[in-house]
């Protein structure tokens, strides 16, 4: 989320900094509304409970599905804003100015939508995994290498303004989302099970030793 707030401040230093923070608050709102369901549907729980019950071949077929209920709401969210794209803006302005220009950011803000729900419960699942450490590495590297360069390029260098700072998010979602599958396609399942049992002893252990 910082990086979604780092988008809004960097809007100031556009040419028309007023426009560009209203238009890119609105969107960012857009976003953590529309970011609540996916959010919910996140299978780190789902995961976790399969490695807890040692039912490795569970966890795979509980990561399809959560995916296949967020890309479901992704799709429903993505018409929906494409649909009231150009209404949308009123409810938070009166100002047609900043109504036509988030007109014009709201369908990267649907596509952003879609794939962030897709990594949210591809996060969850790492996490759920135990994976925490690699899930850090490629949220900073998706973010700060590649999301906020490349917003800086087409916002700054290309002259792409607000559209471009979105653009960029999307960018990093796209990659993160992207690493995020590749991790979890390449997962040993039953030796993340056996980890995670590991880790469970441990720590009843050390309570037991206390």
């Amino acid at each position: 989320m910082w990086c979604f707030e780092m988008m809004v401040l960097l809007s100031r230093l556009l040419p028309n900094p007023m426009l560009e923070t209203s238009v890119l608050s609105i969107s960012l709102n857009t976003s953590a509304l529309t970011y609540m369901i996916p959010l919910g549907l996140g299978g780190a729980a789902r995961v976790s409970n399969e490695f807890g019950a040692r039912r490795s071949r569970l966890a795979r077929p509980a990561t399809f599905v959560t995916l296949f209920m967020v890309a479901t709401e992704g799709i429903v969210a993505v018409a929906v804003i494409i649909l009231g794209q150009k209404v949308w803006g009123y409810c938070s302005t009166t100002k047609k100015e900043v109504v036509d220009y988030v007109g014009e950011i709201l369908p990267w803000v649907a596509i952003s939508h879609f794939i962030d729900g897709i990594q949210s419960v591809l996060s969850g699942v790492i996490r759920g995994g135990g994976q925490q450490k690699i899930g850090a590495y490629v949220n900073l590297g998706a973010y700060y290498q590649m999301g906020i360069p490349t917003a800086v390029l087409l916002a700054f260098v290309l002259d792409i303004g607000g559209k471009g700072l979105w653009i960029g998010i999307t960018v990093a979602l796209f990659v993160q989302a992207l690493c995020l599958s590749i991790i979890i396609t390449c997962t040993d399942w039953e030796k993340e099970v056996k980890k995670a049992s590991d880790r469970v002893y441990k720590t009843m252990a050390a309570a037991d030793a206390v």
